[in-house]
Formats: C-alpha cells, sequence, structure tokens
C-alpha cells in the first residue's frame, strides 16, 4: 500500500483529491471544517518536503456551473485551517487552471473549482481525467467519503500516474482502522449495527459473520428479528417480508458461533414524538399503538456486559432514535460503554452517517479510536466490496 511516506514531494506538485463537500450557511460560510481538517496532516508532509499542493474537491450536487456551488467559497476556510493563503483557480480544467498550476512555487496551495461542474467527472470520463492529470506530477487521493465512486479525479486520473500515486494520511487511516476490524482484528469482536432496517445492512451482517464473536442488534432492525420469532411489536417498525431473512441470519449466526444480542426491553411510545407518553416494556410485548425507540434498561446492562468484555469492537448504527432527547438515552449509554472499553484498550471503529453523527453530538469523538468519514464507501467496505478509488491506487 502506497502511501504518502514513500514519497518524498521536494519540488514537486502534488495533485490531491480530497472531499471538501462541507455544509455553508446562507452567507456561504462553513458550518463544519471537519473534512478540511481531515485533509491537513497529507498537506503539512507536501509542504513539508518542499513540494506544492494542488486539491481538487466536489461540492454538493451542482447542475452545471451554479456559483452557490463555487469552491471559491471556502477558500478563507481552507487557508485558515492549513495556515497558508490559498490561491483558487477559477476551472478546474483549461486555461486557468493549466496557468495557475504551472506558477506555482514549493510550498504553496491551489484549490480548484468544482469538478461537478462538468458531468465529465462523475462520468468517470477519460479525457477530463487527463486533463486534470497533467496539472500535477503526484497523484494523491485522501478523499474516503468518494473512494466507492469511479468518478475521473476518484478513480479515472490514476492511470495516468504509474508509479508516482498514494493514499493521503486518512485514507490511509481508514484503510488500516477497517482492516483491523475485519482481517487483523483481537478477539472477542463484537458489532454493534442500528438503524432502521435489516435489509440495508443484509449484506454488512453476512460479510462480518466470519469475522465477529458477537453481533448487537438495535435500533428499528430489532422489531423485524422479534416479530420474526413471534413476539408482538405494536405499532413498531418492521419489515415483514424480511421476517424469513431474519431467522435466516439467527441460523447462520448458531452456525458460525457467533452470539447475536437483541434488546429484550425497550423504551416504548404512544407517539413518534418527543412529547409521547412512554413506559418500558417487554420487547415481545409491545402494546398495539405503541411503538419501541430506543432500548431498555435490562438491554443496556446486558449490552455494557458484552461491550467491555470485547478487545475489537465496531459501531454501524444507533440504538434509538437519538435525534429526540426523549430515546437518545440507549445511544448515549452505548457510547459511554465503548468509550470505557476504549480506554481499556479495545480498538473501537465508528462509521455510518447515524451513529458518526450521535459519537459527534454526544461528545464521545475523542473517546472512539476512530471514526470514519465516509458513509457509503464504509458500508461497501464493510459488505466486503473493493472501492474503486482505492483499487486505482493498488493497481
Amino acid at each position: 500500500m502506497r502511501t504518502l511516506n514513500d514519497f518524498n514531494f521536494k519540488d514537486k506538485k502534488a495533485i490531491i483529491r480530497v472531499d471538501f463537500n462541507v455544509p455553508l450557511d446562507e452567507n456561504f460560510n462553513v458550518t463544519d471544517a471537519n473534512r478540511i481538517e481531515a485533509a491537513k496532516p497529507t498537506i503539512d508532509k507536501i509542504l513539508a518536503d518542499g513540494g506544492s499542493v494542488i486539491l481538487m474537491s466536489h461540492l454538493g450536487r451542482p447542475k452545471g456551473a451554479e456559483d452557490k456551488y463555487s469552491l471559491r467559497h471556502i477558500v478563507a476556510k481552507v487557508s485558515e485551517v492549513f495556515g497558508v493563503p490559498v490561491q483558487f483557480a477559477s476551472d478546474c480544467i483549461g486555461e486557468p487552471a493549466t496557468t495557475a498550476a504551472a506558477n506555482l512555487q514549493p510550498g504553496q496551495v491551489l484549490l480548484l473549482e468544482n469538478l461537478r461542474f462538468y458531468k465529465e467527472e462523475e462520468a468517470g470520463d477519460v479525457d477530463f481525467a487527463r486533463q486534470l492529470a497533467a496539472l500535477g506530477d503526484i497523484y494523491v487521493n485522501d478523499a474516503f467519503g468518494t473512494a466507492h465512486r469511479a468518478h475521473a479525479s476518484t478513480t479515472i486520473i490514476a492511470q495516468f500516474f504509474a508509479t508516482s500515486k498514494c493514499f493521503g494520511t486518512l485514507l490511509a487511516k481508514e484503510i488500516e482502522s477497517l482492516n483491523k476490524v475485519l482481517k487483523n482484528s483481537e478477539k472477542p469482536v463484537t458489532a454493534v449495527l442500528g438503524g432502521s432496517k435489516v435489509s440495508s445492512k443484509i449484506t454488512v451482517i453476512e460479510n462480518i459473520l466470519d469475522k465477529v464473536d458477537h453481533m448487537i442488534i438495535g435500533g428499528g432492525m430489532t422489531f423485524t428479528f422479534v416479530k420474526a420469532l413471534g413476539g408482538s411489536v405494536g405499532n413498531s417498525i418492521c419489515e415483514d417480508d424480511k421476517q424469513e431473512l431474519a431467522l435466516e441470519i439467527l441460523r447462520l449466526a448458531k452456525e458460525k458461533g457467533v452470539q447475536i444480542h437483541i434488546p429484550v426491553d425497550v423504551v416504548a411510545a404512544d407517539d413518534f414524538s418527543n412529547t409521547a407518553n412512554t413506559q418500558i416494556v417487554d420487547v415481545k410485548a409491545i402494546p398495539e399503538g405503541w411503538q419501541g425507540l430506543d432500548a431498555g434498561p435490562k438491554s443496556l446492562a446486558n449490552f455494557k456486559e458484552v461491550i467491555l468484555a470485547s478487545k475489537t469492537i465496531l459501531w454501524n448504527g444507533p440504538l434509538g432514535v437519538f435525534e429526540m432527547p426523549t430515546f437518545a438515552a440507549g445511544t448515549i449509554a452505548l457510547g459511554d460503554y465503548i468509550a470505557e472499553a476504549t480506554a481499556n484498550g479495545a480498538f473501537s471503529l465508528v462509521g455510518g452517517g447515524d451513529s458518526v453523527a450521535a459519537v459527534k453530538q454526544f461528545g464521545f469523538e475523542e473517546k472512539m479510536s476512530y471514526v470514519s468519514t465516509g458513509g457509503g464507501a464504509m458500508l461497501e467496505m464493510l459488505e466486503g466490496r473493493t472501492l474503486p478509488g482505492i483499487a486505482a491506487i493498488l493497481e
């Protein structure tokens, strides 16, 4: 696996695919600079070597060149985070980009305009990739969030850099962290899978059953399993057409010696609302008109025991509707248990949109071993797929 450390960037121009698809407010101020900050170690290494940096990214889903999606809006924030004045090219190919790249001196940083102003980017167009490639000497992919897409700047461009291509610090860390769970894990390994639907997690479950010792099922998925086992789930979310699948998962897990842990009690509500009436009920006996919206205290005690005995923990998906404070206690408790296990030496990886959001919201980010930056990309790796953006560097 070629990383930044395999290269000296002195007098070289590194063209780097970053993921600066950051949220902006109505005045075009960056409201969350996490993705920009995540790229800083890569930029620092190249500049310290005496190289220069050409950054390419997309922003939003523009239909052609729309100013509201121009990357010029983030130049000030990128300059502030990197601690160097960032130049801006008003196009990502053509004369503006070529001239700006040609004039770039060691120690300088250039940001190209939004790649998705060209439909060729998402189409994986070879000629578009060739024009991007011509701007730099070494290609660095540091955008895990887009590594699962075979776009011009994430995958196709790599073919123009036979030996001068590598992973950036962030992408290398993502691969290393996932491999730590999927390939080089210390046992016992526990996967916590939450979220609302079994159907969206089925390939993940199938792929990781061979790699884990314990699997905690939480969130709305719980009720498909409970109903399949003959329980009454009231008005809880449930995929009736996936009950056979749930039973098949339980059968497979038993065959492979994996212990599945399903909530035994839940916080039930008479309405999907933060102000609903609530009661703690047995997960198999939720009254009609009531729905389970969070894990109950007995379930949490069971999960705590499993997590504190684990050496490797994967967390993908919340235990309840944590966006409503009334139903956030289970997810917060789970975060506490994983943080405690991590402090005791376990390796914990958090990934997938909702669990990452929960970790950030409740202040667990610094207490986990690694928090992934790519939702879709991480899920595809957990499903056992080879991501095109990663394969292109390894070729």
